[in-house]
């Protein structure tokens, strides 16, 4: 077992200097989003991975640091294994142990190493017991933006074999250009961005990326878009350091960030903006008219669970919005309509023609009921007050008018034919 320390001190790699050879599973020889870990090559890693992140966050690459980080090795059981993150009181602070395979993928590697210097950062003045709580978006986010702006210069991997006598590794870099969110623009044009709340509760398959991406890509531009707010990095270097004396995330957030967000409903609406905004500038190509009916007949079904008996298994249909506003309470019905209103927001931007006006007239409908219809709306210096919300009866008419003119639409198209 080697113990090594990195320049700084602040890292300290404990593990077999020979990592596991490269055929130990079949297929990871040849995978070159693996990262093969020896002792002094992750340790060199773990310095320009924490001079990288302190960039983003507008920290001085020789700031003092007050926890040491031990990254403890072991031969990888599994391309996919797990990685363990423990927080240790020790004198006046904590240090920190990563228990690491010594083969494992790039995003995970730069997941764990960021989580560990997030927490490092936050505890740095917690009081008792209580730890810090890093918000899942946050680290994902910030490896992200690192994975984007940083590869292959700062994950670094041991050479993968030897080739008469020599070692060598295989690295595939790509030069995004000027553009560093082009691979979330890619993977949000496709699929929809997480809410605010969606956001705030991953489910483990999108940590794992099993969603096609879109959980992480949209991480990375939701906190590209906080650091690109008027004195963005220090708002989010005040979170952290409130996060230990909170009893949740959602409180340091609040207060950090109370100066752009008054109230918690100001983030979730600042956040569909964004979203609309960077997808727009480059929505992709347009949806054919096959495609665009069925994108919008998911838009307008809202899916509910349906109980024929008490004793009885839920069946699972769909109801249409005028259903959902007749029969759901306010709080429920807003929620599913502002969900709505932005999904037909992104899709108008894709709408093949015969559908795209249509789209727009049921977005207007929806905007006009939650009273956020922005060509009714009178300017910010207008004197007048502000329009009345559309009526129930009358959005209802409205709704169904459109449907009318959605069935004649779609009725009128044929199905894609797709030659060779």
């Amino acid at each position: 077992m080697n113990s090594l320390h990195s320049v700084s001190g602040q890292f300290i790699v404990i593990g077999p200097a020979p990592a596991s050879p490269p055929t130990f599973l079949p297929g990871t020889a040849a995978n070159t989003n693996l990262v093969r870990l020896e002792p002094a090559v992750l340790l060199v890693s773990a310095e320009r991975i924490k001079q990288s992140l302190w960039r983003e966050l507008g920290i001085a690459a020789n700031a003092p640091w007050q926890g040491k980080i031990f990254l403890i090795l072991h031969p990888a059981q599994s391309p996919d294994e797990d990685v363990v993150i423990v927080s240790q009181p020790f004198l006046n602070g904590r240090d920190y142990r990563i228990q690491l395979p010594d083969v494992l993928s790039q995003t995970r590697f730069l997941r764990a190493l960021t989580d560990a210097l997030l927490l490092e950062l936050a505890n740095r003045n917690a009081t008792g017991t209580r730890t810090a709580e890093i918000p899942a978006w946050l680290t994902d986010g910030l490896a992200q933006q690192l994975a984007d702006s940083g590869l292959p210069e700062i994950v670094l991997s041991a050479p993968g074999k030897l080739v008469n006598g020599v070692p060598q590794s295989r690295t595939v870099a790509t030069r995004r250009g000027l553009d560093p969110l082009a691979d979330a623009r890619r993977v949000l044009r496709d699929h929809a961005a997480l809410t605010f709340a969606q956001l705030n509760w991953p489910t483990e398959a999108q940590l794992g990326g099993d969603d096609g991406g879109a959980y992480r890509r949209s991480a990375e531009l939701f906190v590209s878009e906080l650091l690109d707010l008027k004195s963005g990095p220090a708002h989010l270097r005040a979170m952290l350091a409130a996060l230990p004396g909170c009893y949740n995330w959602q409180t340091a957030f609040q207060t950090a960030f109370r100066e752009n967000f008054p109230r918690p409903l100001d983030v979730e609406k600042w956040w569909a903006l964004q979203v609309v905004s960077f997808v727009a500038h480059d929505p992709g190509p347009r949806w054919t008219p096959d495609v665009s009916r069925e994108k919008l007949d998911e838009i307008l079904s809202v899916p509910v669970e349906v109980w024929t008996a008490s004793n009885a298994l839920p069946a699972r249909t769909e109801v249409s919005l005028q259903a959902a506003i007749r029969n759901f309470e306010p709080s429920r019905q807003t929620a599913i309509l502002e969900t709505k209103l932005r999904d037909l927001e992104l899709a108008l931007l894709r709408m093949a023609p015969p559908l795209a006006a249509l789209t727009d007239d049921y977005r207007l409908a929806i905007a006009g009921y939650l009273g956020q219809n922005p060509e009714t709306r009178p300017p910010p210096w207008s004197k007048h007050p502000l329009p009345p919300k559309t009526s129930l009866r009358a959005t209802l008419k409205k709704l169904d008018d459109l449907d009318l003119r959605r069935q004649a639409i779609e009725a009128s198209i044929k199905p894609d034919v797709f030659t060779p």
